[in-house]
């Protein structure tokens, strides 16, 4: 007898015993769940785990590893290639690293649909990463003012900051390198398409997702520059 079905997305596969695979899914209702896919690399005809498909999934167990029982795909999707798909496994990468298990994300589960129907549509993809970044240390915890610096002054458009994880902003003097007051203003109005909004929340999320990802690199990063040359890689 199946569990309830809840939708979900595969984020990692990786093999597992004969023919199986072990599975990092996210789910709207149980968040990050690993399951056991039986038969996942088998002769067998169904669904296998394929990233970026909207899915049916029920599951079974009680522990940290659950069991796959059933699976469907949800609806139509797009086959994501060159860039766009690139970027979409940054997205499962940073979520696979920073998710703790079985918290559920509702939230953020219905920013990584849009983010991959916008990717699909070939929006262009540097805003789509930002504000997807954004909102992913938002629904974590990890998020700050954009519009009050570390001691509650308004951020002013003409004034440069810096950004430190334990106190947020900080005025720095106009001869230092800083992050634009203008570009933080943008970001916090979610002005996604704007240059200076785009080059100022590139160098505020590297800074903020790194504290929380480690040293260890991302795979999807160093994948995106190899293939698409370093200049296109950095819109990682």
């Amino acid at each position: 007898m199946h569990g309830s079905l809840t939708p979900a997305y595969v984020l990692h596969s990786r093999p597992y015993r004969d023919s199986s695979a072990l599975v990092d899914l996210l789910t709207l209702q149980q968040g990050v769940q690993r399951v056991v896919w039986r038969g996942a690399r088998g002769q067998r005809r169904g669904l296998s785990p394929q990233a970026f498909v909207p899915m049916l999934v029920a599951l079974a167990g009680r522990g940290e590893l659950k069991t796959l029982q059933q699976a469907e795909v949800a609806g139509s999707y797009k086959s994501l290639q060159g860039d766009v798909l690139f970027s979409a496994l940054y997205l499962n990468e940073l979520l696979v690293r920073l998710l703790r298990p079985a918290e559920p994300q509702l939230l953020l589960f219905a920013a990584y649909q849009q983010a991959l129907a916008s990717l699909a549509d070939n929006t262009a993809i540097e805003p789509v990463l930002r504000e997807f970044e954004w909102c992913l240390l938002h629904e974590l915890g990890y998020g700050f003012s954009l519009t009050e610096d570390a001691h509650g002054v308004s951020v002013q458009p003409d004034k440069g900051y810096c950004w430190t994880p334990d106190q947020g902003l900080l005025p720095v003097e106009l001869s230092q390198p800083g992050l634009p007051g203008h570009g933080l203003l943008a970001m916090a109005a979610a002005q996604w398409q704007s240059p200076v909004a785009l080059r100022t929340a590139k160098l505020l999320m590297r800074q903020a997702l790194a504290v929380h990802l480690g040293d260890r690199p991302l795979y999807s990063r160093q994948l995106f520059a190899s293939n698409a040359g370093v200049a296109k890689g950095d819109k990682l």
